[in-house]
């Protein structure tokens, strides 16, 4: 008896749901003050890039009987961040199946643990160094479809390069373990350099734009994924190794029956 795929998908469903949830208290909490702030300074003003160039102008705040900064900032905001956790949840789920045995003798709960952390890292904290998310009135709307290119593409580059590099950590397990994640790791910190390297760098920060809004605009957004990534790691962790200890304590009574 093991551990199928669809356990790994349901669990993985159920952790991208708490992590969600956790995400979204976050980005409630920590987020939405600097998003205020930004808006505020978008809509008392013009702001002006380094280049001159106006980048934001007065605001009409919520004109026309649209979608109020209420509803953006609670169902909105809780909606996308839940479908996004419950799917990215799901990848993981999917993902830890496919790693169980292949990352020397860790448990299906360690694995579904140590793919999480890896998908932060691949997924959140290496896409952030190189391209930090900026609040409202920051950024050239000429140039909003260049900039989301140019993320995506290093978002793909990551995560291919974190899957090849966990082939090699297991291609080279047997030389030890410090051998195969040293080679793991130096592989995927030369293929994210040179990603650096050739892909463009992106700064439309405006002069006037207040420097501790846009810090702790991109603060809060880093804690948003890491609290995201970190209820799904633990919650499929925890779900995952019950399972397995199902099957194990199940396994063994039947071996025990099996020999009597």
């Amino acid at each position: 008896m093991t551990l199928s795929p669809r356990t790994f998908l349901v669990h993985g469903l159920v952790a991208g749901l708490v992590g969600g949830i956790l995400a979204f208290a976050v980005a409630h909490t920590w987020g939405e003050p600097p998003v205020e702030q930004a808006i505020s300074v978008e809509e008392h003003g013009t702001v002006h890039s380094h280049g001159g160039e106006s980048v934001a102008t007065h605001g009409g705040g919520d004109e026309g009987g649209g979608i109020t900064r209420g509803q953006q900032s609670g169902p909105g905001l809780a909606t996308g961040i839940l479908l996004l956790g419950v799917a990215l949840g799901g990848v993981a789920g999917l993902g830890s199946a496919f790693a169980v045995g292949r990352l020397g003798r860790l448990t299906p709960g360690a694995t579904a643990a140590l793919v999480s952390g890896l998908a932060f890292i691949a997924l959140g904290l290496v896409p952030f160094l190189k391209y930090p998310p900026n609040p409202p009135a920051v950024g050239s709307g000429d140039t909003i479809g260049e900039r989301t290119a140019d993320y995506f593409t290093l978002v793909a580059v990551s995560v291919v390069a974190m899957i090849l590099a966990a082939v090699i950590a297991s291609a080279l397990r047997r030389r030890g373990v410090a051998a195969s994640l040293g080679a793991a790791a130096v592989f995927y910190a030369v293929v994210i350099g040179v990603a650096y390297a050739v892909l463009p760098a992106v700064d439309e920060v405006p002069d006037t734009f207040p420097a501790d809004t846009l810090y702790d605009f991109r603060i809060a957004s880093l804690l948003t994924q890491g609290a995201l990534w970190l209820g799904i790691g633990a919650t499929l962790a925890f779900l995952v190794g019950r399972a397995w200890t199902k099957v194990v304590a199940e396994t063994a009574r039947k071996d025990l029956a099996a020999s009597l």
